[in-house]
């Protein structure tokens, strides 16, 4: 369900396993996947820049979420944010505002919140073609 897209050099290298209850903060780096649920924000450390973070249908975080990929199949209730794209699955249930850059929603997935896109620098490093329009309605060169 989770490894059909190429993720780079993410992987996941750490879990909360179904059953476990962690109560406090929690900081990851490269993956992490939540089977269990976590009470407290879960962050990625280093920029977000690589981090990944899988919520299985069993897993649920209450507390705010940082990561640059993000994976939902359970439950969040507080505040998402990522800098490269969520992906909410069927059985997704989000009860808080979801920042974004790119944005995988599945039917049946819910929302609580507001959906937030976020543009950032790295958008227009990216080469996008801006056209300037004279008063001929002519594109300048």
């Amino acid at each position: 369900m989770f490894g059909k897209k190429s993720n780079g050099d993410k992987h996941i290298a750490s879990l909360i396993g179904a059953g476990s209850t962690l109560v406090g903060d929690l900081t990851f780096a490269g993956g992490l996947r939540i089977d269990g649920t976590v009470q407290g924000s879960v962050r990625c450390v280093g920029g977000e820049s690589a981090g990944m973070l899988v919520i299985s249908e069993k897993g649920a975080v209450e507390g705010e979420v940082r990561a640059a990929h993000l994976v939902v199949a359970g439950r969040i209730t507080g505040p998402v944010y990522t800098t490269e794209l969520v992906e909410l699955q069927p059985t997704a249930k989000v009860t808080g505002d979801v920042r974004y850059r790119a944005l995988e929603i599945h039917h049946g997935a819910v929302v609580e919140g507001r959906l937030v896109h976020e543009s950032g620098a790295q958008d227009a490093s990216k080469g996008n073609l801006k056209l300037a329009i004279g008063a001929t309605g002519a594109a300048k060169t």
